[in-house]
């Protein structure tokens, strides 16, 4: 890969996160909070820069004291901040979390004019693209605002300047206006994706003609997975679909779908959850720092999982993502790759 002084730039949504203290409790319960700061392009931001990568962050924050907090936290992580805008009119995001392991782990979100999703193209084109290897769009920034135009206006840019481009489906149903808005937004940007990574349920709301069950929180059943595999296969064949397709399958770990039809699978490794909150976005950041440093993809996803599997086992998510030594000693632990 051309040595260039940005290893990757992340775009999308950003918030004050706020996590349980009360492990295990009822959300109506909780009496205390831990502060970090989320969102899943900034979440994948810090997860790099932890792995070593040189990383920034195009996001917005309100000219608040939450602002404030988000920018200073990002700095101490070795994200790059230089680009994040400062939205008057608006109000950093907000999300609470209760942790109730194995599997529950309420969300609730404020984002009722959150200043991400009013990036623009002036501020996009003040973004070094040409000097970075490459770029992570977050799904949800093309749900709403005038951040889409400026999402679209990235990705074309990559296109032309051979900046490699990773779309993070990011579904967050209630950040949508519609149940169908989420597939025909992001539609439109798919053929300037190269890899486009996502869970089974985010790739069956983009592909099924049918998405409404898992838009409703629904699990997908043995037969719907085995359908989203073939979907996968036939859009590949489409000139107007990326390269790659990542599909993240939980603790069964991950399946790389390319355009030559070939598939690799990638194990998961065996832990005891805590917490689930980032493991996607831990994944992401691994598969990321696998691809710049020339990793063939089994080696990306195998460290994308590794990312993941430590972050389940901790109470946080951006604090709980891993760092470059730990992961790889962790996967050397599990068997090597």
């Amino acid at each position: 890969m051309v040595d260039k002084p940005i290893d990757l730039i992340t775009m999308g949504r950003v918030s004050m996160d706020l996590f349980a203290q009360n492990i295990g409790a009822p959300f109506e319960d909780v009496t205390g909070f831990d502060t970090s700061v989320g969102g899943s392009p900034v979440n994948i931001a810090i997860g790099t820069s932890r792995l070593g990568l040189k990383t920034a962050a195009f996001t917005a924050v309100g000219q608040d004291r939450v602002g404030d907090f988000v920018l200073r936290y990002l700095q101490n992580e070795g994200v790059i901040t230089d680009f994040i805008q400062r939205k008057p009119d608006s109000h950093t995001g907000l999300a609470l979390v209760a942790i109730q392991p194995p599997n529950n782990f309420p969300l609730v979100f404020y984002r009722d004019n959150p200043s991400d999703i009013h990036l623009t193209i002036d501020d996009a084109e003040m973004l070094p693209i040409a000097e970075s290897k490459a770029f992570q769009l977050s799904g949800t920034a093309l749900s709403r605002g005038t951040s889409r135009d400026s999402a679209i206006f990235l990705a074309d840019q990559c296109k032309r300047l051979g900046v490699k481009t990773f779309l993070d489906l990011d579904l967050r149903p209630d950040q949508w206006t519609h149940p169908h808005s989420f597939r025909l937004n992001i539609k439109t940007i798919l053929n300037q994706m190269e890899v486009v990574i996502g869970t089974e349920e985010e790739f069956f709301a983009l592909l099924a003609e049918d998405p409404t069950p898992v838009l409703q929180g629904q699990a997908l059943g043995a037969n719907q997975i085995n359908e989203l595999d073939e979907m996968i296969h036939s859009i590949l064949t489409s000139a107007q679909y990326p390269d790659a397709v990542v599909l993240k399958r939980g603790p069964r770990g991950a399946s790389i779908f390319s355009k030559t039809n070939d598939v690799t699978d990638a194990a998961g490794f065996p832990v005891e959850v805590l917490n689930t909150v980032g493991a996607g976005d831990a994944f992401a950041s691994g598969l990321i720092y696998g691809y710049i440093k020339g990793w063939d993809w089994y080696h990306c996803s195998r460290m994308g999982n590794a990312c993941g599997a430590l972050v389940v086992t901790r109470h946080g998510c951006s604090k709980a993502m891993p760092y470059e030594q730990e992961s790889l000693e962790f996967i050397e632990k599990h068997g090597g790759f």
